[in-house]
């Protein structure tokens, strides 16, 4: 940038009557004479131009941030601080057009007017309590693009809307509060029901297992089955070495300890 101001003063020097602006790093130069704007603007270098005839403004292209303390009305018809981030920039091939159809205030003429009318017209749409929940995105993103629908044909590009900070009116950040605990203990309440539901198909799906298998078994359990049952009852019983006593109608056993002795009278 030295060498650049140094040629510059030299080709002043050289040149007389001239003089030479630097534009830099994410800048764009516009440069006039007698009034008239060039349709071009000049990439970050040197540019020369007659100080008597000619005037260079340089312009910033790079993203340009600004945060404004708005006041924003709600679908409830509250009214709502808010302190808003806007991040914006010129398009560079916009800038000659921009400063004639605008001129160097284009910032407050344009951009932040636009900014604040977007801002309380989509605020409006939405509750005071969605800008302290998961809406306050999407809040965000419809003022951006309302934004960039009324200033990209005119050569800006809004890149973020930020909702930094919100200050409900006095009793309405309990109220809300309020409102979202007992949201919250509805849904407590819903699990628990829901959970009670579970358990109760659960087991009614158990006792309808448990009585198809009592109907299976007994089903299973026919005259023959016992008989054969009760015929290796007695098998058993007689491999037995224990002394005992059985009792039986011929169908099934009933044995009866030799240790128990009679009954006291």
């Amino acid at each position: 940038m030295g060498l650049l101001r140094a040629f510059c003063a030299g080709g002043a020097v050289l040149m007389g009557a001239s003089g030479c602006a630097i534009v830099g790093p994410g800048e764009r130069g516009l440069r006039s004479t007698l009034g008239r704007l060039e349709p071009e603007a000049h990439p970050p270098g040197p540019l020369p131009f007659n100080p008597f005839l000619s005037r260079v403004t340089v312009v910033p292209v790079r993203t340009v941030n600004r945060e404004l303390g708005l006041l924003l009305p709600s679908r409830e018809g509250l009214t709502i601080q808010a302190e808003i981030s806007l991040m914006y920039r010129l398009r560079p091939e916009a800038v000659p057009t921009i400063f004639e159809t605008i001129g160097g205030e284009y910032e407050k003429a344009v951009v932040l007017t636009a900014f604040r009318s977007a801002a309380a017209e989509v605020s409006s749409r939405h509750n005071a309590k969605d800008m302290h929940s998961s809406e306050r995105a999407n809040i965000e993103t419809e003022i951006r693009e309302r934004l960039n629908s009324a200033l990209g044909p005119r050569g800006f590009e809004v890149e973020r809307v930020l909702l930094k900070s919100i200050v409900l009116p006095a009793g309405l950040a309990r109220a809300i509060e309020d409102k979202l605990e007992a949201e919250q203990a509805a849904q407590q309440m819903q699990f628990v029901l829901e959970r009670e539901q579970r358990e109760a198909e659960r087991r009614r799906v158990e006792a309808v297992g448990i009585r198809d298998s009592q109907r299976i078994v007994n089903e299973g359990l026919t005259p023959l089955l016992i008989r054969w049952r009760a015929i290796e009852a007695f098998r058993e019983l007689a491999a037995s070495k224990n002394a005992k006593v059985i009792i039986t109608n011929g169908e099934s056993p009933l044995m009866v300890s030799p240790e128990a002795g009679p009954a006291a009278d």
